[in-house]
């Protein structure tokens, strides 16, 4: 009885329409915050901090730790289904009269599940290729990783990469397919550099080999602008099992990977965007750009390539154009723009699991929706004779 009573309560409380009210509010105020945020941190910046986060943290007055201070759009969204399903279970009783009802709520449920899917598993890139080229792999836009490259065989290479996410917690890094750890001295999210002895303001230079021994390092904020992006820097010391081997600068403004070697084996160092490796490739026949007579504006941009995988079970031509995306591979490959006067093209790729789930939830809330009010469209146009009780004209 007591069991029964709590989940009685606990039905009650969660499906109020009081809550559903405030949930809506909170929304509403986190969606204006962000807006008035988008100008300071940028659209990537308010997408994590507001709506793919749990809580929104802020800096506490006293002491080195952050504190929340308003629930974030994982939370809100998650709080929602819940109030949602509490309601069918308390309110609704499952019978053709609710049908519509039941299939708009549904659809509202999956729809806000399939944001959260979307959110946390949702990885953008770019791949550029120029025309006659292949490429088997695509490059993210915000994130980095450091490559160990052992380029001593010349039909392949063995690559280690490390995250930015390992790079910036500045610690050591030790993995069974390297002959040395790697050590990271100190990470720069966003960092210009310049030849040494060319500027005021110069510290101490940590590199002791390679291309940094003449180079500066000078840190700067976090770009906030949409169409730009950082360029990230570190500091790296490499240790073998004698003793420290040397440290080097690598940043991403370094267009050349650096070289060691150690143990007879030649090897590569590089910070560069992080790669997604692809099972398969593609070649750009042709792109071709299309602009209004007598104007500079685009009409169109087209890519022409060749798709090569599936072990050899796929070898076919493929015309990538504007809103019309190759999918293959779990991923989908959008027309983004071009460079290289019209000699390169690019192709924003996303990996989004969830990415059919809008289109079901779109049908599932028009499909509720008419058989909610053509049922009760249904019943107005049969008459009073449908309707025992209702007053006649």
């Amino acid at each position: 009885m007591a069991r029964n009573a709590a989940l009685r309560q606990f039905l009650a409380a969660a499906s109020s329409l009081r809550l559903t009210v405030a949930l809506l509010v909170l929304s509403m105020f986190l969606i204006f915050a962000a807006t008035l945020d988008q100008v300071h941190i940028g659209v990537w910046g308010v997408q994590g901090k507001y709506f793919h986060s749990f809580f929104i943290w802020t800096k506490a007055p006293i002491g080195n730790f952050n504190l929340p201070i308003f629930p974030g759009g994982y939370l809100l969204g998650a709080v929602l289904i819940v109030n949602l399903v509490a309601a069918h279970f308390s309110r609704f009783k499952l019978s053709a009269s609710k049908a519509g009802i039941w299939i708009i709520h549904l659809g509202l449920i999956l729809l806000l599940v399939g944001e959260g899917i979307s959110g946390m598993m949702q990885r953008d890139a770019q791949m550029r290729i120029d025309v006659g080229a292949t490429a088997t792999y695509a490059e993210s836009t915000r994130h980095v990783e450091l490559a160990v490259i052992d380029a001593t065989a010349r039909d392949h290479d063995d690559v280690v990469s490390i995250p930015d996410s390992l790079l910036s917690g500045l610690g050591t890094v030790q993995d069974p397919r390297l002959p040395f750890t790697v050590r990271v001295l100190s990470y720069f999210p966003n960092a210009t550099i310049r030849v040494r002895g060319l500027g005021p303001m110069e510290g101490p230079n940590p590199a002791t080999t390679g291309a940094g021994t003449g180079l500066a390092l000078m840190p700067l904020p976090p770009t906030r602008k949409d169409d730009e992006a950082d360029a990230p820097a570190c500091y790296v010391e490499l240790r073998g099992a004698d003793g420290p081997l040397g440290a080097w600068l690598v940043s991403t403004r370094l267009v050349e990977a650096q070289e060691l070697s150690f143990q007879g084996r030649r090897w590569l160092l590089s910070l560069r965007p992080a790669r997604d490796y692809l099972p398969f490739s593609i070649t750009l026949l042709k792109f071709t750009h299309d602009v209004y007579p007598g104007t500079e504006i685009p009409k169109n941009f087209a890519s022409r390539v060749r798709l090569r995988g599936g072990a050899g079970r796929d070898d076919r031509e493929v015309r990538i154009f504007m809103n019309n995306p190759l999918r293959y591979g779990g991923r989908a490959f959008y027309q983004a723009g071009c460079d290289n006067n019209d000699r390169t093209t690019i192709l924003q790729v996303v990996s989004n699991p969830g990415w059919q789930l809008p289109y079901l939830c779109c049908a599932m809330i028009a499909l509720g929706l008419a058989v909610q009010f053509g049922r009760h469209l249904f019943r107005f146009l049969r008459g009073p004779r449908a309707n025992p009780g209702a007053p006649a004209p």
